[in-house]
C-alpha cells in the first residue's frame, strides 16, 4: 500500500520532500527559529535548502508583535502524520503554550507540503489549507522551491504567490 493511505505509521516508503514553515514572535524570533532549525534536523530530516527570514505582520489576530517567519525544505523518511507529532513535540520542548488561536507565540511550525500527498486527517490537512492565502508561507516557500506544484491545484508555489490575495506586506529581514 502506498505511505499516503497509512498517515500514523512512523516510517514512508522511500523518502519524500517536505516544506515546513516556522514563524515566532515572542522571546527572541531569531534565536527560536535557529533553535528549531536544529531540532528539526535532528528529528525530522535532512534540511535541503533554507529560505531567507522575512518580517511580516501578524495574520488572523494582528494585535500583536511582527513574526519572523522560514521555510524549511527537508528530506525525510518520516509519514505526514508523524511528521505533525514530531513538530508538535519540538513546539513543546521550546516552551510553546497553546492559549490562543493565531495568538502570539515563541515558535510554531507548520507542515505545509509532503511529496505531492493529499490528506484530510483529523490531525492534519496536506497540503495546509490556508497556504493560497498566506504571504508569508508563499513568500519563502517560492524562495526554496518555486516549482513545487500544489497537488490540488495544479500551479506551482511561484504562480500560488503571483495569485496570492494576502495584503499584509512580507519583508526580507537582513542579518
Amino acid at each position: 500500500m502506498p505511505w499516503e493511505n497509512q498517515p500514523f505509521g512512523p516510517y514512508l516508503c522511500s523518502v519524500a520532500k517536505a516544506l515546513i514553515g516556522l514563524g515566532s514572535n515572542q522571546g527572541h524570533p531569531l534565536r527560536q527559529l535557529a533553535e528549531a532549525q536544529v531540532h528539526i534536523a535532528r528529528r525530522m530530516g535532512r534540511i535541503v535548502r533554507a529560505s531567507s527570514i522575512y518580517q511580516t505582520a501578524a495574520w488572523g489576530m494582528e494585535d500583536q508583535p511582527d513574526f519572523l517567519n522560514q521555510v524549511l525544505l527537508i528530506e525525510t523518511p518520516f509519514s505526514p502524520v508523524y511528521l505533525l507529532r514530531l513538530a508538535l513535540d519540538i513546539e513543546r520542548q521550546m516552551g510553546r503554550r497553546r492559549l490562543q488561536k493565531w495568538g502570539p507565540r515563541s515558535i510554531d511550525l507548520d507542515l505545509i507540503m509532503v511529496g505531492q500527498t493529499l490528506l484530510d486527517h483529523p490531525e492534519l490537512q496536506l497540503p495546509h489549507p490556508y497556504m493560497q492565502e498566506r504571504a508569508f508561507v508563499l513568500v519563502p516557500a517560492a524562495e526554496v522551491a518555486p516549482n513545487w506544484v500544489h497537488p490540488r491545484g495544479g500551479k506551482t508555489l511561484k504562480e500560488m504567490l503571483r495569485d496570492c490575495p494576502d495584503p499584509l506586506s512580507v519583508t526580507q529581514w537582513l542579518i
